[in-house]
């Protein structure tokens, strides 16, 4: 099952939301959960954004007994040569391929550029644990009209869930 991951954070508390599918080109999820951690997320430190969302994963992956082969994030693997993103992290701790998925460019981070439905801007693709060529590939096939794809966009929408 690949499984995509999204955190929001509140005043008080951190949610992630976990959107399990069967296949890239999946309309439907086949699992859906969230995890909710209270009190304020860490304070944010440039270049160690992961240490914000890493946790709350974590503990959410914790709950999900499914097999998993990918994990897509919102956000970074490798943010450059010598610095590892939330992907790098979480590959590192869980051993499951990551694949990074930005909607924002990051100076000096290596992402392959991934253009859907018609939009000019373009999705920034890394990965840990797998071919970035594929990663993209995979983000490309994803289901969806739109520059994000309907499941990546569904785990967002979990978030803000209570």
């Amino acid at each position: 099952m690949i499984l995509a991951l999204d955190v929001q954070y509140g005043a008080a508390f951190t949610q992630a939301a976990a959107v399990g599918f069967e296949a890239w080109s999946s309309s439907s999820p086949c699992l859906e959960t969230t995890a909710r951690r209270e009190g304020a997320a860490a304070p944010y430190e440039p270049g160690a954004f992961w240490k914000r969302e890493l946790p709350v994963l974590l503990a959410l992956l914790g709950e999900i007994r499914a097999p998993r082969s990918v994990l897509v994030i919102d956000g970074y693997c490798t943010l450059g040569r010598r610095h590892l993103g939330l992907g790098a992290h979480l590959h590192a701790a869980t051993g499951t391929p990551v694949v990074g998925v930005a909607k924002t460019r990051f100076a000096g981070a290596d992402a392959v550029e991934v253009r859907r439905g018609g939009s000019t801007q373009p999705l920034y693709i890394t990965a840990s644990g797998m071919n970035e060529s594929c990663a993209a590939d995979a983000i490309r096939s994803m289901h969806g009209p739109y520059r994000l794809p309907t499941l990546l966009k569904h785990a967002d929408t979990l978030t803000r869930t209570t």
